[in-house]
């Protein structure tokens, strides 16, 4: 048996990749100290753009700003951004998304995407706007929008149920094209019967459209309107969920 012999180069190898290791860890550390404490890297209330926020249209700045009070006088460095971002989306109305960025030597650069509402809703608080999502937002003071109402929404509603009333307002909307621009309100708390209320011959008429083909029976009612007016003039409910079908609703 012949003895074995010590590997100089395997353990040498191992030695560098220890003494490299550590020196990285060393390097790593003092510049980990040298970015959270150096004044350079410092957020000052003192400058303007310190914080820079983009985007921002109906949602509240000072709201904003507020999430990013505990990081002024500490370095950009410091600042958990995908925490600040979290906070943004679940703190701050109308922000559906945020981008937070640092920019050397000492900013922070917030790009909002808003959420875009597409109907108002009357609830027992007041009237607000909800979007596309289900969420439901206060009207920012000095904004006009002109939405229908959607009606069947109530604040005790889940998401899920708030989100599929909005799903069945837009198809409807969807499917009633140039139409719908005469639509005032429309009720989707019961998706297989529709209602909807409308200004037709400057009258104000509330309709009921059953679960689809809304854009051929509201056109079919336009069309005998004028018709139907003479011979039930005091009439301002209709039932059209039979397609060809007007029934006057007493």
């Amino acid at each position: 048996k012949q003895p074995s012999r010590f590997n100089w180069r395997l353990t040498f190898g191992l030695l560098a990749l220890c003494v490299l290791g550590v020196s990285t860890a060393v390097a790593g550390y003092k510049m980990h100290l040298y970015v959270t404490a150096d004044p350079q890297f410092t957020l000052s209330r003192e400058r303007k753009d310190s914080l820079t926020i983009q985007g921002l249209v109906h949602a509240s700045r000072s709201k904003v700003f507020r999430v990013f009070a505990p990081d002024f006088g500490r370095s950009i460095f410091s600042v958990p951004l995908s925490d600040r971002r979290l906070r943004l989306i679940k703190d701050v109305d109308w922000v559906e998304d945020a981008v937070v960025s640092r920019v050397w030597p000492d900013r922070l650069v917030v790009r909002i995407v808003e959420r875009k509402p597409v109907a108002f809703v009357s609830l027992r608080s007041g009237s607000k706007l909800i979007d596309a999502h289900g969420v439901l937002l206060e009207q920012p003071a000095q904004s006009q929008f002109s939405f229908p109402v959607l009606s069947g929404v109530r604040e005790e509603d889940s998401d899920a149920m708030r989100r599929e009333r909005v799903r069945t307002f837009l198809q409807v909307e969807e499917e009633m094209g140039y139409l719908a621009k005469e639509i005032s309100e429309i009720d989707a708390s019961d998706p297989e019967n529709i209602r909807i209320v409308s200004q037709v011959d400057r009258r104000v008429v509330t309709l009921l459209m059953g679960d689809g083909n809304y854009a051929h029976r509201y056109q079919n009612f336009v069309n005998h309107y004028a018709e139907i007016r003479k011979g039930s003039p005091e009439a301002r409910a209709f039932d059209l969920r039979l397609d060809d079908r007007i029934a006057v609703k007493k």
